[in-house]
């Protein structure tokens, strides 16, 4: 009787955060992020400079070397976008901060900007994972793609348990 005064669970769309090629996350050739170890999520091969919002939401972390950056959905889902493998090693060489922790953006809102070809040229892999870090929580459905527009292409439905 009390389930129809429950709140329905909001499913939430995560769109690509950037353009470029989805690959599935046991594919990342890194043992915390191919192990699922952060989460569940995907990963993409960059095609462009732009690293944008893949929802609505708010930043909740821009990391100091500002290789990595946090969004909280509407629902809840904590996602982790984490450009590049070892790129924590470069401290925000390569990297620009569009947008300051705690500002809610809308999806395809560009959040870094990342100098793929400085970076190509120091041999840093920019494969970026993208985690739901709290996906325990969720019913995340990831949606089959291959080539995938920043802010355009659907990755994955998220509804909380």
């Amino acid at each position: 009787m009390f389930k129809m005064f429950q709140k329905k669970s909001k499913n939430v769309e995560i769109y690509a955060p950037v353009t470029g090629r989805m690959m599935n996350l046991e594919n990342v050739p890194d043992k915390v992020f191919g192990s699922k170890m952060m989460g569940d999520g995907v990963a993409f091969e960059l095609d462009e400079d732009l690293v944008c919002a893949p929802c609505e939401g708010t930043i909740t972390l821009v990391a100091e070397t500002l290789h990595a950056f946090g969004i909280t959905a509407e629902n809840g889902a904590e996602i982790l976008i984490h450009i590049g493998l070892d790129t924590v090693n470069l401290n925000g060489q390569g990297f620009q901060k569009l947008v300051d922790q705690g500002e809610k953006v809308k999806k395809g809102t560009p959040i870094l900007r990342v100098d793929r070809s400085s970076l190509k040229e120091k041999n840093i892999i920019l494969t970026t994972p993208m985690v739901i870090t709290n996906s325990a929580d969720y019913d995340l459905n990831v949606l089959e793609n291959n080539e995938v527009l920043s802010g355009e292409t659907v990755v994955i439905s998220c509804t909380k348990k």
